[in-house]
C-alpha cells in the first residue's frame, strides 16, 4: 500500500486531478490492484491525506519536543517537518483544510506539542520573556511553509531548517546596535 500512496502523492503533487489509473502507472500495479485497495479515488486520498499526517506527527515526535533541549528539538522538529512537507506536499496541503477528523486531531495534537516546545524555549531563555507564544508559533508555521515551498525545489533541507530557526530566534532586522543609529 505504501508504493500505491507514494506514487498517488508524485502523481498528484504534479497533476491535482490525476486518476486512480495514473497512480497505478505510477505504482507500477495494474488499476485494478489500486481499486481493490481503494474503491474510489476520494477514498484514496482520505488514505493519503491520513499517511501523511501519520508522517507528520512522527516527524515531530522523533525529535524528542518535550524532552531534547529546546533549541535541539525546534531546530530537529522543523528539519523534520521540512521534510515531511516536501515528500508530502499534496496530501499534507490538502490536510490542512480540516475536512479530514484524522488529520484535523493530528494536527491538534501537533500545535499542542509545538505549544509546550515554545513554552519550554522561554523557559530556557531561547525566546523573550513575555513574547507572544501564539503569534510565534503562527510565525513559525509560516516560516516553515514557505520554506518546504523552496524546498520543493531541490533545496538542502537542513540549511532550509537552520534559516527558518535562525529567522525565528533573530528575525530580519539588524543587531540591536545599529537599531540606534537608524532613529528607531
Amino acid at each position: 500500500m505504501r508504493t500505491i500512496l507514494e506514487a498517488a502523492e508524485r502523481v498528484l503533487a504534479a497533476n491535482p486531478a490525476a486518476t486512480m489509473e495514473q497512480a497505478a502507472r505510477a505504482a507500477g500495479v495494474a488499476r485494478t490492484t489500486v481499486h481493490r485497495r481503494f474503491a474510489t479515488r476520494e477514498a484514496l486520498l482520505d488514505e493519503l491525506t491520513g499517511w501523511a499526517a501519520r508522517q507528520f506527527a512522527d516527524a515531530v515526535a522523533t525529535a524528542r519536543p518535550d524532552a531534547a533541549p529546546p533549541l535541539v528539538a525546534l531546530c530537529q522538529v522543523t528539519a523534520n517537518v521540512l521534510r515531511v512537507k516536501t515528500d508530502w506536499s499534496f496530501a499534507m496541503n490538502r490536510a490542512a483544510d480540516d475536512a479530514h477528523p484524522e488529520a484535523a486531531r493530528v494536527y491538534g495534537e501537533v500545535r499542542a506539542t509545538c505549544a509546550r516546545l515554545l513554552r519550554r524555549a522561554q523557559e530556557a531563555g531561547v525566546l523573550r520573556p513575555g513574547i507572544d507564544l501564539d503569534w510565534t508559533r503562527r510565525v513559525y508555521y509560516a516560516l516553515i511553509h514557505e520554506a518546504a515551498k523552496e524546498n520543493a525545489e531541490g533545496g538542502d533541507t537542513d540549511a532550509l531548517a537552520t534559516r527558518v530557526v535562525d529567522t525565528l530566534l533573530r528575525g530580519a532586522g539588524a543587531p540591536a546596535g545599529l537599531a540606534g543609529q537608524t532613529g528607531i
